[in-house]
């Protein structure tokens, strides 16, 4: 097999190690930087190159390190899986997305032990599993966003075969399956790329040191290892679509952005492959551009995250008013019924967090609703908390179901995260598992005086390092079985299963959507076609003016129809759905 690395730094000289033996490889023609040999090699061969006489280190595009980043790559045959389901693909539009942490989902914390619960989501009705981050890193456990090698997967997980077991799996019970990537920056520790070549630049940085080079010489290259390693999670593992994070941190000066190459590259492959794909970006931008098709002048990424709406429904279920929060927070109601109506709550507005006008406002007339995704809780909206507490950790199961509904009923793409839908009682916590003594105490002290900022006590904050913080966030799901956590979990079966049975639901006009609300009184409606949505957030009952009647399709709480004169009366923190006149 033709063994072939990409290695501009290397001034006389790369060596191929294979299985103990070493190997002259030569400059392959015409392919500046590039050096290749040719090699008996089959399925779990390790190898790895050597850059003029210095240590081993593993292919940059390895698709397995069985040892983990330090150790070398090993070959893997692509073909072998023997796959049991065809599968035609499941596109984005009317999708209900699940995100889901395979190292805390199941407390053995594999894919194969993930793939048996794959079963439960179907009978929720998600569609689309969303996995966190799946790339080596040092050590056993990790969000994922420490990564380094952005070509295999992270062996304690399973590897590259139990990645593909999972995604037949997910396929054989009618769900698809979207992978969290990182472009924006690779771990701190067993990142050898900058042996082999330039694949970051001092030109520009980002919160994590120098950024990967999209833009300075030798980006050609780099943005070619970027796109080959998302084409082959679409193609070998046969995911549904990519979700890109935080791409407003991608420093891109290029005429032709790296995103833009990306998704027409990702278009093509779904055009080749005769199934559909796509990608959702992680942004702070605002900006409707991101996913404006390109030939309306856009990047045309597929959807993005909406934290806005987040925000809006964080503060209005919480009070909670520090940092970013502050914009929402004066009056979260009146942001609630923007961000369900005009996607952005910043469009062009002035933002006190960031100190200036932020956003983009979104054409509601000709962008799609399901180009927006809307949620309650994401992994960093709970992890990044002091405590990883998630919404069950303070309120009552009422305003819990209340946020289902603003989500599940909502225009925009609706996304769960794991354990949500039974009010899981686990937190979600910050946890690392650094090799290096000397990062993971940076790692600690850093967490322990970034929330001393907010007046926490060291002690207070757990030890990303300590195994305990890690098992304590795995999913117990005896929970299930018990209430409140069995009622919350039928309602978010009961809600999910209207929107795929109401058209109105899924309608795409986000033009359409009318909203009425009290700012004071907690409650908040609104129609989408001939579906009506009612929630009231607050203490005390709502009287709500929805000027009509309508047949209760799904209340949580005793709910009964409008009267007479069309207002609806809900008790305290409960919530409904109408459909009909």
């Amino acid at each position: 097999m033709l063994f072939e690395v990409w290695a501009p730094n290397a001034e006389e000289h790369v060596t191929l190690w294979l299985d103990g033996e070493e190997l002259p490889m030569e400059r392959a023609q015409g392919r500046p930087g590039w050096w290749e040999a040719e090699a008996e090699a089959g399925d779990g061969a390790r190898y790895g190159f050597a850059v003029d006489g210095g240590p081993v280190r593993p292919d940059p595009r390895s698709r397995r390190l069985p040892d983990g980043p330090d150790g070398p790559g090993a070959v893997v045959d692509q073909g072998a899986h023997a796959w049991r389901h065809d599968w035609p693909g499941r596109g984005l539009n009317g999708a209900v997305l699940y995100e889901l942490h395979i190292g805390t989902y199941t407390p053995a914390g594999t894919l194969d032990a993930a793939a048996a619960h794959l079963g439960e989501l179907a009978e929720l009705g998600v569609t689309h599993v969303e996995l966190m981050p799946l790339c080596p890193f040092p050590g056993t456990h990790g969000w994922g966003y420490d990564g380094v090698a952005p070509w295999a997967v992270h062996e304690p997980y399973g590897g590259p075969e139990a990645l593909k077991r999972f995604v037949d799996t997910a396929h054989g019970h009618g769900l698809g399956v979207v992978l969290d990537v990182v472009h924006n920056h690779l771990g701190p520790a067993g990142n050898y790329l900058p042996v082999f070549g330039p694949y970051f630049t001092d030109t520009h940085h980002t919160p994590w040191g120098a950024a990967v080079n999209l833009d300075a010489p030798g980006s050609d290259e780099v943005r070619a290892y970027l796109l080959g390693s998302a084409l082959a999670w679409l193609r070998d593992y046969r995911l549904d679509g990519l979700r890109l994070d935080a791409v407003h941190t991608l420093v891109d000066t290029r005429a032709l952005t790296f995103l833009e190459e990306l998704a027409a590259a990702v278009d093509g492959l779904a055009a080749d492959l005769g199934r559909p794909l796509f990608l959702i970006a992680e942004s702070d931008l605002c900006d409707p551009r991101t996913t404006t098709p390109r030939p309306q002048g856009g990047i045309g990424l597929h959807a993005q995250w909406n934290d806005d709406f987040h925000h809006a429904l964080h503060t209005a279920l919480t009070g909670e008013s520090q940092g970013y929060y502050a914009d929402f927070a004066t009056a979260p109601m009146a942001a609630l019924a923007k961000t369900l109506t005009r996607a952005f709550f910043h469009d062009g507005t002035y933002s006190t967090f960031r100190g200036r006008t932020h956003g983009r406002p979104v054409n509601t007339a000709t962008t799609p609703a399901h180009r927006f995704v809307a949620y309650s809780q994401t992994h960093d909206q709970i992890g990044n908390r002091a405590l990883g507490d998630r919404l069950s950790a303070t309120l009552t199961p009422g305003l819990q179901a209340c946020a289902a509904a603003l989500v599940l009923t909502g225009p925009a793409t609706p996304m769960l995260f794991m354990g949500e839908e039974w009010g899981a009682g686990t937190p979600w916590q910050y946890f690392t598992d650094h090799t290096d003594p000397e990062l993971a105490e940076a790692v600690r002290a850093g967490r322990r005086r970034e929330f001393a900022e907010h007046g926490w006590q060291a002690e207070q904050i757990p030890d990303p390092q300590a195994p305990a913080t890690r098992d304590r966030s795995c999913l117990d799901r005896a929970e299930r079985e018990r209430e409140p956590h069995a009622g919350l979990l039928a309602w978010y079966r009961e809600l999910i299963a209207l929107r795929r049975t109401l058209p109105d639901l899924t309608d795409p006009d986000l033009a359409a959507v009318k909203v009425a609300f009290d700012e004071q009184g907690k409650w908040l409606a609104y129609r989408r076609g001939d579906t009506r949505v009612a929630v009231n957030l607050g203490p005390d009952p709502a009287a709500i003016p929805l000027g009509g009647g309508g047949r209760i399709a799904a209340a949580w709480g005793k709910v009964q129809p409008p009267d007479g004169d069309g207002v609806l009366h809900l008790s305290p923190e409960s919530c409904v759905v109408l459909t009909g006149a």
